[in-house]
């Protein structure tokens, strides 16, 4: 069944990728829906057996990888962690897969849509179950490479390609980091098989390594360059620039990135070592801080986005921070709780957004929007539900997952956990309030384009079924999933799949007002929101002109792409530039080889001239010879000629 899981969206692509001008656009789409469907349902199966019922495995598949000491098999660990993320990975992909065949109808290359979505899902499937680094590590560039190929599907905007190119490069530094953490592992361990490292891994608490003349705790280094990975993957702070590009892809592909796979592979990293983690309090306590600066960062940006998918894509980044921060407080379950609620909500909204662009012909500005709840009613329903439930209104899915990590930072009992509580709430409030200014924007008060409205219609059933499913996940999954990730059922859920030493219990904030605040601040923000679009409309450009510094500062991100742009960006082209006119052009062609070889041509071109065929030019010549000879030797022996 686990070979089934993982290898039926392999199937997919590859039949489409190689057959689909056969299969036809539409069965192409069928086709690799329906196996990735397979795949979703049998998910939920082994979720049950593994989760409920205990039935773990180890399935050795073939040996991959012998080379002197290293030797590794591919492998399939099939535990509780890696159940979830099963059907986070294959139900999200599902209902993508379905509600793509409606929003890419239009679209001439949909087999290779459908490959590469397929391959995306492979991949990250094929990270999951891994039972190694070197699995993982394959995973893990598998899914970086599939991102690259459908965030620049629309290859002919120049800004897609560009987008394309950010996401692959700023994840290749993460990468590198990873790649040394894997590394290290290796020089320490003599091995990359989880159950080896793990269970030696206290014997190397005191163990150094050699770092630039240093020797540094080993743990300590292996952690933190493993971070290093996940903050590319996971668009944490300093690596997050190419998570709001990506939306030059496909609103598909965006909710697949944001929601259940690229994205999640970093906090599902951190998650499978945390034996590792555990050991090294220096980088939970850096995870914890990332994780708290990117969910107040990425807040403060989303209040000031006028795209409909960017504000939803800093969303994401934000509960990313929120999940780093659980991981950081050793709340590993509450972590992966809210990244499997966090799937339903975020793939509901980046559908839903999908569904207004696709009933507005393509336009993504909020302020070209407005009224849309009377042209698509359903779709207004789908994204208040995902509002609500990314804003943690009570007993929705994201009230559970959000709210228990914002507990688990008031009761953690230390300086860092009351800073980074204040900073969470801060942010929720935030994100309620740019959540609700994005649904006031985009569905209340007047069309902005009345040609667009008129012409607005609701989405097909094949794009509206899979928002209902999505819906019922936001609302009900915390409700039905809370016991078993972060409550009363936690250790006999998760087993040994996650590693928390000091045990989990459930954390009860003892002031009822600091229990309560979370939610109070959500409806705060609603307030601000509502106050600020739907009852004095005028506030927001008031906002603006009033504040102009502070709203370019939010709306600019920070300035980090211009930072970037001026400190990596601009140097590198310079150096390239020199390097290819000077380098490349004035040294290499012009005085190195193939200087040296022009000129033995053009020498050669002129000494062929010679060779003219004609007998009197050769005797001509002839004499010459023999009268520069003859010069010659008067020359050398003149004094013996003048003896004579």
């Amino acid at each position: 069944m686990y070979q089934a899981i993982v290898l039926l969206p392999l199937i997919g692509a590859l039949c489409a990728g190689f057959f689909g001008r056969s299969l036809g656009d539409k069965n192409s789409g069928f086709l690799t829906s329906a196996l990735v469907l397979v795949s979703a349902a049998l998910s939920w199966l082994a979720l049950y057996q593994v989760g409920i019922e205990g039935q773990e495995a180890r399935i050795t598949l073939f040996p991959w990888i012998g080379v002197g000491d290293l030797q590794t098999s591919w492998s399939l660990r099939i535990d509780t962690l890696t159940a979830v993320m099963l059907v986070v990975v294959n139900t999200i992909s599902a209902l993508v897969h379905i509600y793509s065949v409606g929003y890419m109808s239009d679209d001439d290359r949909q087999p290779l849509f459908f490959s590469y979505l397929s391959l995306f899902t492979f991949a990250m499937l094929s990270l999951v179950t891994a039972d190694n680094l070197v699995q993982l590590f394959f995973g893990w560039e598998g899914v970086g490479l599939a991102s690259y190929l459908l965030i620049g599907f629309w290859y002919r905007r120049e800004s897609a390609n560009a987008a394309a190119i950010k996401a692959f490069v700023v994840n290749r530094v993460g990468d590198f980091g990873f790649a040394i953490g894997i590394f290290a592992i290796w020089f320490i361990f003599r091995d990359v098989n989880f159950d080896t490292i793990f269970a030696a891994a206290k014997e190397h608490q005191a163990t150094t390594i050699p770092f630039f003349g240093y020797q540094v705790p080993a743990l300590d280094f292996i952690c933190l360059f493993l971070f290093m990975g996940a903050m590319g993957k996971s668009a944490q702070f300093l690596l997050h620039t190419w998570l709001p590009d990506a939306m030059e892809g496909p609103t598909p592909v965006s909710a697949l990135i944001h929601a259940a796979t690229m994205v999640t592979a970093g906090v599902f990293m951190v998650a499978r070592l945390s034996p590792l983690f555990e050991l090294s309090p220096i980088a939970l306590l850096v995870v914890t801080c990332v994780g708290a600066i990117t969910a107040f960062f990425a807040a403060t940006v989303g209040v000031a986005q006028n795209d409909i998918k960017r504000v939803i894509a800093y969303s994401t980044c934000s509960q990313l921070g929120y999940m780093f921060v659980a991981l950081g407080l050793s709340a590993y379950g509450a972590a992966v709780f809210h990244l499997f609620t966090h799937a339903f909500f975020k793939a509901l909204l980046f559908l839903g957004a999908g569904s207004v662009i696709h009933a507005l012909h393509g336009e993504q500005d909020l302020r070209k929007m407005g009224g849309m709840r009377k042209a698509i009613p359903f779709t207004f329903g789908m994204m208040v539900i995902g509002t609500l439930s990314l804003t943690g209104f009570p007993f929705t899915a994201g009230y559970f997952s959000k709210d228990m990590i914002i507990e688990v930072a008031e009761v953690s009992h230390s300086s860092v956990g009351q800073t980074v509580y204040w900073m969470l709430i801060f942010a929720a409030f935030l994100t309620s309030f740019y959540s609700w200014r994005l649904i006031f924007m985009a569905f209340y008060g007047e069309p902005k384009d009345h040609h667009a409205f008129e012409h607005a219609h609701e989405s097909p059933p094949v794009m509206t079924g899979p928002l209902l499913i999505l819906a019922a996940g936001a609302l009900f999954a915390g409700l039905i999933f809370a016991p078993y990730f972060v409550g009363a059922d936690y250790a006999q859920f998760w087993r040994s799949s996650l590693l928390f030493l000091h045990g989990w219990h459930e954390p009860h904030v003892a002031d009822v007002f600091m229990k309560w605040l979370p939610t109070i601040v959500m409806a705060a923000g609603f307030g601000v929101a509502y106050w600020a679009y739907i009852s004095s409309p005028g506030i927001p450009a008031w906002t603006v002109k009033t504040f102009k510094p502070i709203h370019a500062f939010l709306y600019n991100k920070w300035y980090f792409d211009e930072l970037y742009d001026w400190i990596f960006v601009r140097p590198t082209r310079w150096i390239a530039r020199v390097l290819w006119k000077y380098g490349d052009g004035a040294i290499i062609d012009g005085l190195g080889p193939d200087g040296v070889a022009a000129s033995v041509i053009a020498t050669t071109k002129r000494v062929v001239r010679i060779q003219t065929g004609f007998v009197y030019t050769y005797a001509f010549v002839m004499l010459i010879g023999v009268t520069v000879l003859i010069t010659w030797f008067a020359y050398l022996y003149r004094g013996a000629l003048f003896t004579l």
